[in-house]
């Protein structure tokens, strides 16, 4: 090995079986990192990516899919532009001191011309959310056209190697089939109930069968899956190497610029070096249990945290990042991507990790604590539900809650992984996952609340649900919570009274879809030294990128589309970087 690169962790000691050369080394391969590998191909450059899981996509295979892009092409063509201005105030009124102007600049005026990029020259589609509303209803706040969503991707399309996608979480799907959010959880919420519906619930499970006889899996992709997908053709296309089981453990400099990195896989140490840039995309830390516990202060104060992510997310990029110089942001008000979750015993032994997005909002379910009181707007934003909870729990109390609902609720719509009518719920409930009671009181028992407070609260929810009203917590007041809802079910379309027993109840904890403090860089991603200069050959993307949205969750996407754009921008800083190298033999990388 080159005597000139460090080795702060002394791998130099184990043999290096196999060396590999690139122009850009992408590590991670979510929609950060992904991005990043095609639109570097795209300019020209000869792209790694390493994968330290052994399929491909990260957080966002298992995500919604959404981007918050204001002044996308698609809002461009239906005339539903607006001035950058109603975003950057909207942004203002929720981030407060940690607004950063040059940074939220940059992503509105470069996330556009990212989307236009990626529909013009790739297999990278999106659906515009033209009523899709922002979590706060502020000024500057807009119902529809900031967030667009993958379109859904027909798996055949990858060929041989479908087999490289993470699936979605399987309790999130149906037998394995995903369900996009809008109108395809519409129709199979309504299968029973319309024959439009059914015919189309029918078509589509049909053809799931079908696919898991011949193929394995489901080729009906949706969501956080079909980004990836179309991403992951992208990348096949343009024959951009991939290599999964790869564990970077070390980055390499020489001469004061970061060269490459090594990797644990399963035959041995491998070295690959990159003449013009590193990308990190590995995922934050959602399952590093030490940064949690120095930057999560429910888990410093005794609560577990458990994320929805992918459990090989563990901080690699941020903890190889710090050892030559960079700094990961320790101030931010809230360190992760909240959301409440629900823990699944699976067949195997382990927990799943079930993300409550949906079903809260819906009409007819509730939130208490152990003491049998509401503490929250149950139809608001995740985080929102979660920040809530903190603070409605003594000191010294693990936070946890129960979501309740009827018989009539849960037949409808579902709670957690417990499907809708007709799917059965008794493995739900023989499990534990699921707790019932004949009444209220047999309910309460089960689930250790307090009988007496929580009776007295469903008969004072119900008192105001029969009249759609919610006097003290105003469910069902905003367009978001009204479009999480059932637009079916008036005068409110958030309220409907708990009064069909049997009852049912599913136990919520503290989790998250990933995390937001992350590594300290400039406008494109270069990361940045703890003196607050760039290291040289060195980018960060998706959540090992600190959050330019200053730890708080202004809407749905607000990960995905910063992910794209700064993965997008690394990509194009790089490149640049090359041709300036190109023209000057003597020339050093550009300042930025």
């Amino acid at each position: 090995m080159n005597a000139n690169i460090q080795h702060p962790f002394q791998f130099q000691t184990m043999p290096i079986r196999q060396t590999y050369e690139c122009d850009v080394l992408v590590i991670g391969s979510g929609a950060g990192g992904l991005s990043s590998a095609v639109t570097a191909a795209e300019e020209g450059l000869n792209v790694i990516i390493a994968e330290k899981a052994s399929v491909i996509g990260g957080t966002t295979a298992i995500s919604g899919g959404w981007l918050w892009i204001p002044n996308t092409p698609h809002a461009q063509v239906a005339e539903q532009s607006e001035p950058i201005e109603k975003p950057k105030q909207y942004l203002k009124n929720i981030l407060g001191d940690q607004y950063d102007e040059q940074k939220i600049h940059t992503y509105l005026t470069k996330a556009p011309e990212m989307v236009e990029f990626f529909e013009s020259h790739t297999e990278v589609k999106f659906n515009i959310g033209a009523a899709v509303p922002d979590f706060f209803h502020v000024d500057g706040s807009r119902v529809g056209w900031r967030s667009i969503v993958a379109a859904p991707y027909d798996g055949r399309q990858l060929g041989s190697q479908l087999h490289l996608l993470r699936p979605a979480i399987p309790e999130t799907t149906l037998w394995g089939m995903g369900i996009a959010s809008g109108a395809d959880m519409k129709h199979f919420i309504n299968t029973f109930n319309a024959m439009s519906s059914f015919i189309y619930a029918t078509k589509r499970v049909l053809r799931h069968f079908v696919d898991v006889i011949f193929r394995k899996r489901s080729t009906q992709i949706v969501n956080g899956n079909a980004l990836v997908a179309r991403l992951l053709k992208s990348v096949l296309d343009r024959d951009i190497q991939l290599r999964t089981n790869h564990k970077m453990t070390e980055l390499l400099m020489e001469h004061g610029r970061v060269v490459g990195a090594l990797f644990n896989t399963p035959a041995g140490v491998v070295k690959i070096m990159a003449k013009h840039g590193v990308v990190l995309a590995t995922g934050g830390f959602p399952h590093d249990e030490t940064r949690k516990q120095a930057l999560f202060q429910h888990v410093a104060e005794g609560t577990p945290h458990h994320s929805a992510a992918p459990e090989t997310n563990t901080g690699d990029g941020l903890k190889a990042a710090e050892t030559i110089g960079a700094a990961v942001d320790q101030h931010l008000p809230w360190a992760g991507a909240w959301a409440p979750v629900s823990l699944m015993p699976r067949l195997d032994g382990t927990l799943g990790r079930f993300p409550h997005l949906v079903e809260r909002g819906k009409p007819g379910l509730i939130a208490v604590l152990k003491n049998g009181r509401r503490f929250t707007n149950e139809g608001d934003s995740y985080p929102a539900f979660i920040k809530d909870l903190f603070k409605s729990t003594n000191k010294g109390d693990q936070a946890h809650c129960w979501l309740i609902c009827d018989h009539k609720f849960i037949r409808r719509y579902g709670l957690g992984a417990v499907k809708p009518f007709p799917i059965s719920m008794q493995s739900w409930l023989d499990n534990g996952y699921l707790k019932s009671g004949k009444t209220l009181h047999d309910l309460a028992i089960a689930c250790g609340i307090d009988a007496l407070q929580f009776q007295k609260t469903v008969q004072s929810y119900n008192q105001h649900a029969e009249h759609g009203q919610d006097p003290e917590f105003h469910r069902g007041t905003t367009p978001y919570q009204k479009a999480q809802g059932d637009a079916e079910h008036q005068p409110n379309p958030c309220i409907a009274p708990i009064k069909h027993g049997p009852f049912y109840a599913i136990e919520v904890v503290p989790g998250s879809l990933g995390t937001f403090a992350g590594l300290i860089a400039d406008n494109d991603a270069n990361v940045l030294n703890r003196t607050g200069q760039p290291i040289q050959g060195l980018f960060a993307v998706g959540n090992d990128l600190n959050s330019i949205m200053g730890g708080q969750y202004p809407s749905g996407g607000i990960t995905l589309g910063p992910a794209m754009t700064f993965g997008y921008l690394a990509a194009k800083k790089i490149a640049q970087q090359k041709y300036i190298g190109f023209a000057s033999p003597d020339a050093q990388p550009e300042q930025v």
